[in-house]
């Protein structure tokens, strides 16, 4: 976290990596975002990103009071996830 807050320094050996990152290119491989239903921290919609996925995407709300650990607090649903993406 401290370096996405800028409080340290980077890498360097992932400049290159990280330029690419910054502008935000399109993801074209199936992916399925998920969101728990009582994820405090701040984040914004599904449709405001929803866009930048050029292959298919699909996304799933966690319910439950499901916080942002979804390994941790919904194992089910997120495996699944990993198991139905290569079915998109």
């Amino acid at each position: 976290y401290r370096w996405r807050l800028g409080l340290a320094p980077g890498e360097t050996r992932y400049n290159d990596i990280e330029a690419r990152l910054a502008t935000f290119p399109s993801i074209g491989v199936p992916t399925i975002t998920m969101e728990g239903d009582a994820n405090g921290a701040p984040h914004p919609e599904p449709a405001a990103y929803a866009g930048k996925f050029t292959g298919k995407y699909q996304f799933r709300l966690i319910t439950g009071s499901i916080g942002h650990n979804l390994p941790q607090e919904a194992p089910q649903p997120f495996a699944q996830a990993i198991l139905d993406v290569a079915q998109l």
